[in-house]
């Protein structure tokens, strides 16, 4: 397909003159029959990538995507984009549908499923008798940071690629660092894959870190930047709890649009609060990581991380949430000495000891069930024979690498130089010169008015809708 071919198609498939940067390089390498891993800026339009190769190329799309929600919004978002032929298939989908599913692969121009789904042996028989156009993985650097003690069967996938015939591969993520991409190559089995990497920098988000006593500062410096910056926001949390407790704060004392996103509450739940946060019925959300991934609401203006983020490349992709319109928008990581200590606690959740592996390998070799979260994941590794040590290995050194990733965070936060070189520095990449417009230095305040992010008047608490009515009345209007 010819260079004018492939615009004539952007123009008039999907209405743009031009590309975004790195959907050009990408699509000709797939259409070319080279396999890519593609490290492309958040908002900078991945879906429309396999969107297009899709269009382009006889047969079915399989992207592979981590979460629910966000395999939700990807089959919202090409619906209302006029495409019918896309089906997910998730845990929340009954057997009658999921069977009806995979009866229709061959009308089908595109699946979403998860690793965990991919695997079943109805799933991928039935992916089996139809001809794929492109195998994707979204959010690809799960396969190394969520792969080896959280979610193992992201490291079946090279596996599970080659049960379907090797088809033309495209690994996507918005972050990735050198190790983190050869270790998605090595994993995905695709050495020769093009890697197609782009800055992650996004100078329109102003980078601050307000450093503060202990909890009650914290949460007062929250509400003042709440009630003083521009919306929509987003604020993040490492606990379920705290998001609630704040998000509760926040709603009385402030008179603004706020409420919780978690795991903990229902998919319906989840599903209406996500939707008034795109049609502007929200002010702010209280979240934890599981919101975020695939939201494409484009004029976010406030990142707020309330607990550290885990590492500096998930730091990277929640911040990238915010300004994807390209105007000034704001990211302020609060942080109070000793936080780091529940991020350590966080991973410990999935370490293991050696005597803990070997226990669970003598449970796995009397065919008894796994009885935990620890269990689930080293029953992957008993099914795909590796030996005790090589997972004790394993796990050794996803504990270190861990311990490293959190240095490098507090080098960021830290920092008494440009946090924006710092960040930057993490991916390897070199550092724009510093600027008013760029990121706060030590010492300095948030210079809210002059970046032109200051809060509008705010309608008082007393006139606001509960948010619990205002969710329910949309869900009602979209039923």
């Amino acid at each position: 397909m010819q260079q004018t071919e492939i615009y004539q198609l952007l123009k008039q498939k999907y209405g743009f003159d031009e590309f975004r940067p790195g959907q050009y390089d990408v699509i000709s390498d797939l259409l070319a029959g080279q396999d890519v891993l593609a490290v492309l800026p958040t908002g900078t339009g991945k879906s429309l990538i396999y969107q297009f190769i899709g269009t382009v190329l006889p047969g079915l799309v399989v992207v592979v995507s981590p979460l629910i929600s966000l395999m939700q919004d990807q089959v919202a978002r090409l619906n209302y984009q006029g495409e019918k032929r896309v089906a997910a298939l998730t845990s929340q989908v009954d057997f009658k549908t999921r069977q009806t599913v995979l009866n229709q692969l061959a009308s089908l121009n595109y699946l979403f499923v998860s690793p965990e789904m991919l695997k079943q042996p109805l799933v991928l028989s039935a992916l089996q008798t139809v001809q794929l156009a492109l195998f994707v993985v979204d959010e690809a650097h799960c396969i190394s940071t969520w792969g080896p003690d959280f979610r193992p069967d992201y490291l079946g996938l090279g596996t599970l690629k080659q049960q379907l015939d090797q088809p033309l591969t495209l690994m996507l993520t918005a972050t990735a660092t050198k190790a983190v991409r050869q270790d998605i190559l090595t994993q995905m089995q695709v050495p020769q894959a093009k890697e197609v990497v782009y800055s992650v920098n996004r100078p329109n988000i102003y980078l601050a870190v307000e450093t503060v006593n202990d909890e009650a500062d914290k949460r007062a410096r929250l509400q003042q930047l709440v009630t003083t910056t521009a919306t929509p926001a987003i604020i993040y949390f490492s606990s379920k709890k705290q998001t609630d407790l704040i998000a509760d704060w926040l709603r009385e004392t402030t008179g603004l649009r706020v409420a919780a996103y978690h795991a903990g509450l229902s998919g319906e739940s989840r599903f209406k609060i996500q939707q008034q946060f795109m049609a502007d019925q929200l002010d702010i959300i209280c979240a934890t990581s599981a919101f975020g991934m695939g939201i494409n609401k484009a004029d976010i203006r406030l990142v707020v991380h309330y607990h550290l983020p885990t590492t500096l490349a998930d730091y990277v992709q929640e911040i990238g949430r915010a300004g994807r319109d390209d105007q000034q928008s704001l990211a302020v990581l609060l942080y109070a000495p000793g936080d780091e200590q529940l991020v350590r606690n966080l991973n410990d959740l999935t370490a293991a000891s050696a005597n803990e592996i070997q226990l669970d390998y003598q449970r796995f070799q009397h065919h008894q069930k796994p009885i935990d979260d620890l269990a689930q994941v080293l029953q992957f590794y008993w099914e795909h024979q590796y030996s005790v040590d090589a997972v004790v290995t394993r796990f050794n050194q996803r504990q270190r690498a861990k311990a490293t990733e959190l240095n490098q965070l507090m080098a960021y936060v830290q920092t008494t130089t440009c946090r924006r070189a710092a960040m930057l520095a993490y991916f390897d990449e070199p550092a724009p010169a510093h600027t008013a417009t760029c990121c706060q230095l030590a010492g300095s305040g948030l210079p809210v008015t002059a970046l032109g992010l200051q809060a509008t008047v705010k309608t008082v608490a007393a006139t606001v809708t509960p948010w619990s009515t205002v969710l329910d009345q949309l869900f009602l209007q979209n039923s």
